[in-house]
């Protein structure tokens, strides 16, 4: 005898309930529809990749133009005729290695100051939380609301007589290098992302006996990939653009960076050459953005950064 009593019960699997949006399933099966919206995405996505790309391609176009061609034809975006040798000659005259050495030296202590610092004090103020610790954080907030131009006297005084110690900064990497610690926008973003880690894992790590150093270096660092990555671009980005500062800092021109270098070269050099010193300038960072895109991405996400 069979029935319905019988019959083996299966678990039913209620299906997840969809993301609300705009267009119902129903409204992209209409044809109208569908090609018109998918319309308007391609024409966004090329407007806004050719939108992005002139600079590139003009700067591109530029470098290897001869200066006649620049002057008379400045919009055209085909040279006549393409000088590709303006690329090894600007290299050799404007001696871009040598700045170029520089600019690696400076950007490379700065995303180490920055990422060491960002990181333990986002470790300190999210995970360790001293009673302290929400003055240190309003204390950073209001950072946030303070142009750089207004401390630049007050930093240059500080990096000419350092506190206690008594030394001058002046025409070191140090002097570059100490205040590019001093991101309170990297401190908070990697503070956000530790309040994210679930608090229990701290406190199974405590009870098997793990101190703050172990939780940091075991746990808190092997799941900070994403917002690594992210501190690391936003702070490579800042020293490689960085112009100001350095200007003001190393006032020894063998010191100085690229971004320093090329304008104080302009005045007694081609502009073919000196576009063509910009275009090899731009491809690190460019390089840089699109190896690492994945992790940047995915950390921003995690972060909840906003464009």
């Amino acid at each position: 005898m069979t029935g319905p009593a019988l019959r083996p019960a299966t678990a039913r699997r209620t299906p997840a309930p969809r993301e609300r949006t705009i267009l119902s399933p129903f409204d992209w099966r209409r044809p109208r529809i569908f090609v018109g919206w998918r319309a308007m995405h391609v024409a966004l996505f090329v407007g806004l990749v050719g939108f992005g790309a002139i600079p590139i391609v003009w700067m591109v176009r530029a470098a290897i133009s001869s200066t006649s061609d620049l002057v008379q034809r400045p919009l055209s975006l085909i040279p006549e005729p393409a000088r590709w040798e303006n690329i090894p000659t600007a290299w050799n005259l404007l001696d871009i290695g040598h700045y170029l050495v520089n600019t690696i030296v400076l950007v490379g202590g700065s995303w180490i100051v920055q990422l060491v610092v960002s990181v333990t004090a986002g470790f300190a103020l999210a995970v360790i939380r001293p009673w302290y610790g929400r003055y240190v954080y309003g204390a950073f907030l209001v950072t946030l609301f303070v142009p750089g131009t207004v401390t630049l006297i007050a930093l240059y005084l500080t990096v000419l007589d350092m506190p206690l110690l008594g030394i001058s900064l002046v025409d070191t990497p140090w002097a570059v290098w100490l205040p590019a610690g001093a991101s309170a926008f990297t401190i908070l973003l990697v503070k956000q992302f530790f309040e994210e880690i679930p608090r229990d894992l701290f406190e199974a790590a405590q009870l098997d006996g793990a101190g703050w150093f172990s939780i940091f270096w075991r746990i808190v660092l092997p799941m900070s990939k994403p917002i690594l990555a992210v501190v690391s671009l936003l702070s490579i980005m800042a020293a490689w653009k960085e112009f100001l500062w350095p200007l003001i800092v190393l006032t020894d021109p063998t010191t100085q960076p690229l971004a320093v270098a090329l304008p104080r070269l302009a005045q007694a050099t081609d502009p073919a050459y000196l576009i063509a010193g910009m275009l090899i300038a731009s491809i690190p960072p460019i390089l840089i953005f699109l190896i690492f895109q994945r992790s940047i991405v995915s950390g921003i996400g995690f972060t909840g950064l906003k464009g």
